[in-house]
């Protein structure tokens, strides 16, 4: 069995588990842009430890992803897959022996669980998103990214659950406070998903077997989970469980 867990999803910090069940069950890591006491209070909350974690992937090196991924790392003995661009961006620090290069399309091998990168378009140095399977299920994992492209949908087809970005409504954006650079940065083709952006997305990727959504990500000024949940049920209809992350407490967990 597949499952999977967001421990908190905003620009206040992103982290993802996801875990493929089996004698010796394997936990990776997606993101790890929490402080490290507070990743270790919600991991807790998941009711798992540091030792459970066997892997870290990042998507991007902005703060609210990276977040305390080298300390985090390096304190517990964890590898860590990222993208060349990625590093590149963080400064290139010593990872001792841990880091391992992601690169897009190429499958990574995790005990009872294979991930498969892949590039999105954002305003990061190489940044990926994923999929996740254990054989059986298969979760495609999908934030911050300003549009959709043929190659991402591609590796979302044929999968059971998304976690998928639902950043901003496109009113509450062009009404906020933001400034206009702000505005248009986050809007822009490298910025991040509006409602309706999403709902495509999940429109043209929906099929039979789609039976979990989380939107996630959400802005909270310039969003509001009653909106994003509603964008994502004009696009799936009932037949989808739909779920809104929370910036704090994230979700429980889901299976696949």
């Amino acid at each position: 069995m597949l499952r999977f867990k967001s421990l908190g999803s905003g620009s206040t910090g992103n982290a993802t588990l996801v875990e493929a069940a089996g004698l010796w069950p394997t936990r990776l890591l997606v993101d790890c842009g929490l402080g490290i006491r507070q990743l270790s209070i919600r991991l807790a909350e998941a009711g798992l430890i540091e030792a459970d974690i066997d892997g870290i992937f990042i998507t991007h090196e902005h703060s609210d992803h990276i977040g305390c991924a080298l300390k985090f790392a390096l304190r517990h003995r964890i590898p860590v897959w990222m993208s060349r661009g990625t590093l590149e961006g963080i400064g290139r620090p010593d990872f001792d022996g841990l880091l391992h290069i992601a690169r897009d399309g190429q499958g990574v091998d995790l005990g009872n669980l294979q991930f498969t990168p892949f590039t999105v378009p954002h305003d990061a140095r190489e940044p990926l998103q994923l999929t996740c399977t254990d054989g059986a299920s298969k979760l495609g994992l999908l934030t911050d990214l300003g549009h959709a492209t043929s190659h991402l949908l591609a590796h979302l087809a044929n999968c059971q659950a998304l976690l998928l970005e639902c950043n901003h409504d496109a009113d509450l954006l062009n009404q906020s406070s933001y400034p206009p650079f702000l505005k248009r940065r986050v809007a822009g083709m490298y910025g991040h998903l509006s409602n309706a952006a999403a709902g495509e997305i999940a429109r043209s990727v929906k099929h039979g077997g789609l039976k979990q959504l989380v939107a996630a990500h959400l802005s909270q000024q310039n969003n509001r989970p009653e909106l994003a949940r509603q964008a994502m049920l004009d696009a799936l209809g009932s037949s989808t469980d739909i779920e809104v992350a929370d910036a704090g407490a994230g979700t429980r967990w889901l299976a696949v």
